[in-house]
């Protein structure tokens, strides 16, 4: 799934409207439309924001089917959160690190990289 969908898809079911996205976060609704609708690829911190305007935990932002996340789901690997579905603190560094680690990248090093994690999660 494309990261816009996945946004698109909680924002709507938050029963949020781009408006509200971008009171939240400070980003401009156009452009917000523009990630939603696969024209523009977010940075990590603005995947950051909107994930918090969400209220949810970025990686929920990359895994296509919410059952694969639950602790001890079809046997995939449990992802380390709190009771309340918040990331712990090692997914904070986790996530803190891959943002250094692609923060010098350009737009068509991000879409690689998502694409790649995207085919490396689908198996």
């Amino acid at each position: 799934m494309v990261i816009g969908e996945r946004l698109k898809k909680f924002r709507e079911s938050k029963q949020l409207s781009q408006g509200d996205v971008e009171r939240r976060t400070g980003l401009l609704r156009c452009y917000i439309s523009r990630v939603e609708n696969g024209h523009t690829i977010p940075s990590i911190e603005t995947l950051e924001k909107l994930a918090s305007a969400l209220e949810t935990p970025m990686f929920r932002l990359f895994c296509e089917d919410d059952a694969e996340m639950a602790p001890g789901s079809n046997g995939k690997r449990p992802i380390d959160s709190d009771q309340d579905g918040e990331e712990s603190e090692a997914d904070k560094r986790y996530f803190r690190e891959v943002r250094r680690l692609l923060t010098p990248a350009g737009p068509q090093d991000r879409r690689f990289f998502l694409n790649m994690a995207r085919r490396l999660g689908s198996h």
